[in-house]
Protein backbone atom coordinates (compact mmCIF):
# COMPACT_ATOMS: atom_id res chain seq x y z
CA UNK A 1 0.00 0.00 0.00
CA UNK A 2 1.25 3.33 -0.86
CA UNK A 3 1.20 6.14 1.52
CA UNK A 4 -0.87 9.19 0.91
CA UNK A 5 2.18 11.41 0.55
CA UNK A 6 3.63 9.24 -2.25
CA UNK A 7 0.25 9.22 -3.98
CA UNK A 8 0.08 13.00 -4.01
CA UNK A 9 3.65 13.21 -5.22
CA UNK A 10 2.97 10.74 -8.03
CA UNK A 11 -0.13 12.54 -9.24
CA UNK A 12 1.33 15.95 -9.11
CA UNK A 13 0.04 17.05 -5.74
CA UNK A 14 -3.07 18.66 -4.41
CA UNK A 15 -4.59 21.65 -6.21
CA UNK A 16 -7.89 23.52 -6.52
CA UNK A 17 -9.53 23.53 -9.94
CA UNK A 18 -11.31 26.86 -10.51
CA UNK A 19 -12.60 26.12 -13.98
CA UNK A 20 -16.41 26.14 -13.67
CA UNK A 21 -16.99 23.96 -16.69
CA UNK A 22 -14.67 21.19 -15.57
CA UNK A 23 -15.89 21.12 -11.99
CA UNK A 24 -19.65 21.04 -12.82
CA UNK A 25 -20.10 24.01 -10.59
CA UNK A 26 -22.83 25.42 -12.79
CA UNK A 27 -24.72 22.11 -12.75
CA UNK A 28 -24.49 21.92 -8.96
CA UNK A 29 -25.81 25.48 -8.57
CA UNK A 30 -28.73 24.75 -10.91
CA UNK A 31 -29.58 21.47 -9.15
CA UNK A 32 -29.33 23.03 -5.69
CA UNK A 33 -31.44 25.99 -6.83
CA UNK A 34 -34.12 23.72 -8.29
CA UNK A 35 -34.08 21.58 -5.14
CA UNK A 36 -34.45 24.63 -2.95
CA UNK A 37 -37.25 26.00 -5.17
CA UNK A 38 -39.26 22.77 -5.32
CA UNK A 39 -38.53 21.53 -1.82
CA UNK A 40 -39.21 24.96 -0.32
CA UNK A 41 -42.95 24.54 -0.79
CA UNK A 42 -42.94 20.89 0.23
CA UNK A 43 -40.68 21.32 3.24
CA UNK A 44 -42.30 24.66 4.13
CA UNK A 45 -45.75 23.02 4.19
CA UNK A 46 -44.49 20.12 6.26
CA UNK A 47 -42.72 22.46 8.66
CA UNK A 48 -45.76 24.77 8.85
CA UNK A 49 -48.08 21.83 9.63
CA UNK A 50 -45.61 20.58 12.22
CA UNK A 51 -45.41 24.07 13.77
CA UNK A 52 -49.22 24.32 13.90
CA UNK A 53 -49.41 20.83 15.43
CA UNK A 54 -46.85 21.76 18.08
CA UNK A 55 -48.68 25.04 18.85
CA UNK A 56 -51.98 23.19 19.13
CA UNK A 57 -50.42 20.63 21.48
CA UNK A 58 -48.91 23.44 23.56
CA UNK A 59 -52.29 25.19 23.77
CA UNK A 60 -53.95 21.91 24.75
CA UNK A 61 -51.26 21.33 27.37
CA UNK A 62 -51.78 24.88 28.74
CA UNK A 63 -55.55 24.31 28.90
CA UNK A 64 -55.04 20.98 30.67
CA UNK A 65 -52.63 22.69 33.07
CA UNK A 66 -55.20 25.41 33.83
CA UNK A 67 -57.90 22.78 34.33
CA UNK A 68 -55.62 20.68 36.53
CA UNK A 69 -54.64 23.77 38.54
CA UNK A 70 -58.30 24.68 39.04
CA UNK A 71 -59.16 21.12 40.04
CA UNK A 72 -56.16 21.03 42.37
CA UNK A 73 -57.31 24.24 44.06
CA UNK A 74 -60.81 22.82 44.42
CA UNK A 75 -59.45 19.53 45.76
CA UNK A 76 -57.25 21.41 48.26
CA UNK A 77 -60.27 23.45 49.40
CA UNK A 78 -62.30 20.24 49.72
CA UNK A 79 -59.43 18.66 51.65
CA UNK A 80 -59.32 21.64 54.01
CA UNK A 81 -63.07 21.42 54.49
CA UNK A 82 -62.83 17.68 55.10
CA UNK A 83 -60.05 18.22 57.64
CA UNK A 84 -62.16 20.82 59.46
CA UNK A 85 -65.15 18.47 59.45
CA UNK A 86 -62.99 15.59 60.70
CA UNK A 87 -61.62 17.83 63.47
CA UNK A 88 -65.16 18.85 64.48
CA UNK A 89 -66.25 15.20 64.47
CA UNK A 90 -63.22 14.25 66.57
CA UNK A 91 -63.89 17.08 69.04
CA UNK A 92 -67.58 16.12 69.23
CA UNK A 93 -66.58 12.50 69.79
CA UNK A 94 -64.23 13.49 72.60
CA UNK A 95 -66.91 15.66 74.19
CA UNK A 96 -69.49 12.87 73.83
CA UNK A 97 -67.06 10.31 75.29
CA UNK A 98 -66.33 12.66 78.22
CA UNK A 99 -70.06 13.19 78.75
CA UNK A 100 -70.71 9.45 78.63
CA UNK A 101 -67.84 8.81 81.05
CA UNK A 102 -69.10 11.47 83.50
CA UNK A 103 -72.66 10.16 83.16
CA UNK A 104 -71.44 6.59 83.74
CA UNK A 105 -69.46 7.68 86.79
CA UNK A 106 -72.51 9.54 88.13
CA UNK A 107 -74.74 6.51 87.56
CA UNK A 108 -72.19 4.27 89.25
CA UNK A 109 -72.01 6.61 92.24
CA UNK A 110 -75.80 6.76 92.43
CA UNK A 111 -76.07 2.97 92.13
CA UNK A 112 -73.44 2.51 94.84
CA UNK A 113 -75.27 5.00 97.09
CA UNK A 114 -78.56 3.18 96.47
CA UNK A 115 -76.90 -0.16 97.27
CA UNK A 116 -75.43 1.35 100.42
CA UNK A 117 -78.85 2.74 101.40
CA UNK A 118 -80.46 -0.64 100.70
CA UNK A 119 -77.77 -2.42 102.72
CA UNK A 120 -78.18 0.08 105.57
CA UNK A 121 -81.97 -0.29 105.45
CA UNK A 122 -81.60 -4.09 105.43
CA UNK A 123 -79.15 -3.85 108.33
CA UNK A 124 -81.50 -1.56 110.30
CA UNK A 125 -84.47 -3.84 109.56
CA UNK A 126 -82.50 -6.90 110.62
CA UNK A 127 -81.32 -5.06 113.77
CA UNK A 128 -84.91 -4.06 114.60
CA UNK A 129 -86.09 -7.63 113.97
CA UNK A 130 -83.34 -9.03 116.20
CA UNK A 131 -84.07 -6.42 118.90
CA UNK A 132 -87.76 -7.30 118.77
CA UNK A 133 -86.97 -11.00 118.88
CA UNK A 134 -84.65 -10.46 121.87
CA UNK A 135 -87.35 -8.42 123.66
CA UNK A 136 -89.90 -11.12 122.97
CA UNK A 137 -87.55 -13.84 124.19
CA UNK A 138 -86.68 -11.77 127.28
CA UNK A 139 -90.37 -11.15 127.98
CA UNK A 140 -91.16 -14.82 127.50
CA UNK A 141 -88.26 -15.77 129.76
CA UNK A 142 -89.45 -13.26 132.37
CA UNK A 143 -93.00 -14.57 132.10
CA UNK A 144 -91.76 -18.16 132.43
CA UNK A 145 -89.71 -17.19 135.50
CA UNK A 146 -92.60 -15.27 137.02
CA UNK A 147 -94.97 -18.16 136.28
CA UNK A 148 -92.54 -20.53 137.95
CA UNK A 149 -92.11 -18.23 140.99
CA UNK A 150 -95.73 -17.03 141.12
CA UNK A 151 -97.38 -20.07 142.67
CA UNK A 152 -94.99 -19.93 145.63
CA UNK A 153 -95.37 -16.16 146.12
CA UNK A 154 -99.05 -15.63 145.62
CA UNK A 155 -101.36 -16.39 148.41
CA UNK A 156 -105.14 -16.04 148.18
CA UNK A 157 -105.27 -12.35 149.12
CA UNK A 158 -102.45 -11.42 146.71
CA UNK A 159 -104.19 -13.38 143.98
CA UNK A 160 -107.43 -11.50 144.61
CA UNK A 161 -105.59 -8.14 144.47
CA UNK A 162 -103.91 -9.15 141.19
CA UNK A 163 -107.21 -10.16 139.64
CA UNK A 164 -108.86 -6.89 140.80
CA UNK A 165 -105.96 -4.81 139.42
CA UNK A 166 -106.16 -6.64 136.10
CA UNK A 167 -109.92 -6.05 135.88
CA UNK A 168 -109.44 -2.34 136.67
CA UNK A 169 -106.78 -2.08 133.96
CA UNK A 170 -109.14 -3.70 131.45
CA UNK A 171 -111.99 -1.32 132.40
CA UNK A 172 -109.73 1.77 131.99
CA UNK A 173 -108.59 0.74 128.61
Amino acid sequence: MMSLVTLFAAEGGFAINLNPLETNLINLVIVIGLLVYFLKGLLGGILERRRESILKELNDAENRLKTATTELSKAQADLGSAKEKAERIRADGKARAQSIRVDGEQRTIEAMAALKQDALADLNAEGARLTEQLRREAALAAIDKVMADLPGRLDASAQARLIDASINNLEDA
